[in-house]
């Protein structure tokens, strides 16, 4: 047949729309969107018989791929994953998995309207930041906390309210760079705040910050918790307690941005970062932290400290330009909540309960799956459980690794990089490691809703 006999017989868009087959889509989808999905298929239909692909028009097939299309192009580009890598903070998957309390909240004030910003008790306009700052000054003992969107709003907002135009005293061993290559001297300039480098990479001494004063131009002394890396060896560093007396004499603040927002002791965990609570008692003035690392909930930039300080953040322009949505405050409040009784806290917060569960757990956890998998796929695959070292990740407890699970997967047939990429083809991505031509199911961050779901969809693969 002719090729433009064949074009011809491509059906128009009104045609193809008056479809039976089309019915259930021409009813739940937008007219607009429908047919921009129909010409796209009829495009690349035509150039498939211009260049001798197809030999004849199929309309079920047609119809078949205009679904599919509509189908594909529906769904929204931020999907739910499921993440068997074994970091539990993966920056690229989310960060932080909130609690379910913690999600209920969010649906709750997003398909109902709120007081977000109204005083029910005198029925005039109220402040979003009340509903978190009660929680938190009663959780960590500070006398004043805002929240703004993340952590690096929280480092601008800070030294524009407190440092605008004048020298912030900070080592050269603590300008990070954090996640999507944002560094710390990048941040503050945006403040307008003026950097006062001192000390070296691996040294700095407390007599460096008293030489670095100046009274006309220092404005604040700040430290940054280098969460994600460790120099080792020839070091020397002030602690914060070392500095307190300092900034009493200078009169001006001290400001340590933790990053990572623990609040509980995790030592037995292997995990030596410092606390919110402690730092707190250690006369901080000012310290934030993050919502979604070691905290487990949304993200947010957490500021708490002396109440003058904090008072001069909540009037600053930049205030209304950070502030938190609803969503945020639902969320964040939730978590916070459970935070009153610590057993709770590791049990119903996903982040903290994946870093306390015990090595025994994990194992019994990948044994289970093992042998589901192995009682559907009986030939050509070999299915194990390995010993395996898990992070945290998120930019917090570099140097430590926690002992962990995975299932093991070697199929005779299939490259463990192909079952890796058709893994993460599916409708619900799984996230796997490949190593020594082996897939590594870490089962330390599969969620146990997600393993009836994890194990039907590597048999699809796998049989």
């Amino acid at each position: 047949m002719e090729k433009n006999e064949v074009l011809r017989k491509i059906p128009q868009v009104d045609e193809i729309l008056k479809d039976k087959e089309l019915v259930s889509i021409v009813e739940k989808t937008p007219h607009d969107f429908l047919t921009n999905c129909i010409r796209e298929v009829i495009i690349d239909t035509r150039a498939n018989i211009l260049n001798g692909i197809e030999k004849d028009i199929d309309k079920k097939n047609l119809i078949e791929k205009i679904i599919a299309k509509v189908e594909k192009k529906s769904k929204h580009s931020l999907r739910r994953v499921i993440n068997a890598t074994g970091t539990v903070l993966h920056t690229n998957l989310g960060r932080a998995v909130i609690s379910k309390d913690a999600t209920t909240a969010m649906i709750n004030v997003a398909y109902n309207y709120s007081n977000l910003e109204y005083d029910l008790k005198r029925g005039e306009r109220g402040d979003r930041q009340s509903h978190i700052e009660k929680l938190i000054t009663e959780l960590t003992g500070c006398e004043a906390a805002m929240v703004v969107n993340n952590n690096a709003a929280a480092t601008i907002i800070v030294l524009a309210a407190l440092a605008f135009e004048k020298e912030v005293i900070i080592s050269r061993g603590e300008l990070i760079e954090i996640g999507g290559s944002f560094r710390i001297p990048e941040v503050m300039s945006e403040s307008r705040a003026i950097l006062k480098e001192i000390g070296t990479t691996n040294k700095t001494k407390l007599s460096d910050y008293l030489n670095a004063f100046d009274e006309e131009k220092t404005a604040a002394i700040m430290k940054v918790h280098t969460s994600n890396y460790k120099v080792v060896g020839f070091t020397e560093g002030a602690e914060l307690k070392d500095l307190m007396p300092l900034g009493e004499e200078f009169n001006i603040p001290v400001i340590y941005d933790m990053g990572n927002g623990l609040f509980v002791d995790l030592n037995e965990y292997g995990i030596d970062e410092p606390t919110v609570p402690n730092l707190v008692k250690d006369g901080a003035d000012v310290i934030l932290f993050s919502g979604d690392k070691l905290l487990g909930g949304p993200q947010a930039g957490i500021i708490i400290g002396k109440a003058k300080y904090i008072n001069k953040m909540k009037k600053h322009p930049l205030a209304r330009a950070f502030r938190v949505d609803k969503f945020t405050i639902a969320a964040l409040s939730t978590t916070l909540f459970e935070y009153y009784d610590v057993k709770r806290a590791k049990k119903n917060i996903p982040i903290l309960n994946m870093i306390t569960v015990t090595k025994d757990e994990l194992k019994n956890k990948a044994e289970k799956i093992a042998n589901d998998l192995k009682a559907k796929i009986k030939s050509k695959v070999e299915i194990g459980i390995e010993e395996i070292k898990d992070q945290v990740g998120g930019g917090t407890a570099p140097d430590v690794y926690l002992d962990g699970y995975a299932v093991s997967i070697i199929k005779k047939d299939m490259a463990a990089e192909k079952i890796e990429r058709e893994l993460r083809a599916l409708d619900v991505p799984i996230i796997v490691r490949v190593a020594h031509d082996k897939v590594l199911v870490d089962v330390r961050t599969i969620l146990e809703d997600d393993v009836d779901i994890l194990i039907d969809e590597l048999c699809k693969i796998l049989l």
